[in-house]
Formats: structure tokens, sequence, C-alpha cells
């Protein structure tokens, strides 16, 4: 099994590409060892010294470090992590820690069709390319013309997910949908 990495934009995360599926659909993000229990493959990641949060995407998973360890200390561990358990036959996730399909959360309410025009604008046109960078950009809420967003992965905690915010996201969704006036970032 060959495992490549990636660097993100966020310089306390890595992207690791396992050559196969990690995630049927949907992303699973483990901000802490506690919710990493969900997982098998997060549990063994969060055992290596120095990892503070894993995440699932469908072919990848993204680990956080402490930024008092090194990538040249933590790597090779990681890889190995990853190997054992791909090799283990063992599934990603338990059953009770499966991933829900969008991953958005739900919205009632007299806004639900600007709320799906902005799921969709996420959809189609951000999540895509933010899974590139081995992140997720899900939908949190829109309360009177502001839009929140939940950052994981590599896009939480990243230097630059304010301008991805401001500059990106929130300029498109302006863009399509004239009801958004502003995007934030909310800690879930």
């Amino acid at each position: 099994m060959f495992i490549q990495t990636e660097s993100t934009p966020n310089p306390a995360t890595l992207k690791f590409l396992p050559g196969q599926t990690v995630l049927d659909a949907g992303t699973a993000d483990f901000p802490t060892a506690e919710a990493g229990e969900k997982s098998p493959l997060a549990k063994r990641l969060f055992s290596v010294d120095g990892v503070t949060g894993v995440f699932f995407g469908t072919d990848f998973v993204t680990v956080t470090k402490t930024d008092s360890i090194e990538w040249d200390h933590l790597k090779p561990a990681l890889l190995g992590a990853i190997m054992e358990h791909f090799q283990s036959g063992q599934p990603v996730m338990n059953e009770a820690g499966a991933p829900a399909a969008s991953g958005h959360a739900d919205h009632d309410g007299p806004d639900g069709a600007i709320v799906n025009q902005i799921k969709e604008l996420l959809d189609t046109r951000v999540r895509p390319a933010v899974a590139q960078d081995g992140g997720d950009i899900t939908f949190h809420g829109f309360d009177r013309g502001v839009v929140y967003l939940y950052m994981q992965g590599a896009c939480a905690g990243c230097p630059s997910s304010t301008l991805t915010l401001k500059m990106g996201i929130e300029n498109l969704l302006r863009h399509y949908i004239p009801e958004v006036t502003e995007v934030r970032p909310v800690a879930v």
C-alpha cells in the first residue's frame, strides 16, 4: 500500500491519500480524541502523540498536530497507523458514528428557498475546492442575511481561513444570493 501525503494551507495539518475509499459519502470530523472513539481509524491516529484532530473525506484523511512536534517526527507513525488500519480489515467508522450524507445542518423556516440555494452553491462550488485542501465547510445556519458556516479538517484553525470566508465564499454567495450580507464561521 502506497500512501501519498500533501501539504495543506494550514501548516498544522497534513493530508494523507491512501489510494482507496475512506468514506463512501460525506465527511467525518474528530476535533478531539473523545470524538474519535466513533472510528477505529481515528482512534488509532489519536494514539500517536501530538495528534490534535482527525478528519475524513471520501478519499483522504487529514491530521492536525500540536505546534510542539515537527512533521518529520510525526509523519512516519501516522503513515504506519493508516497502513495498519487499512490492512486490518476494520471499518473506518463504527455504525453509530457514520457521518450524515450532506454534512449540512437542517434549516426549517421562511428562508428555506434561500438556504437551499446556499447549500447548493456550497456543494457545487465551495466544498470540492476546500476538499482539495483537506477540509470541508458546511452550512450551519442563516439568520437575517448572515450565513454561518462550520469549518472542518484543514480549514479549522487555518491562518488563511478568514480570507477564504470573506474574500471567497462571502463574495460568491453575495453575488448569487442578494439576501446574503455576511458569512461567519461557527465553532460546533
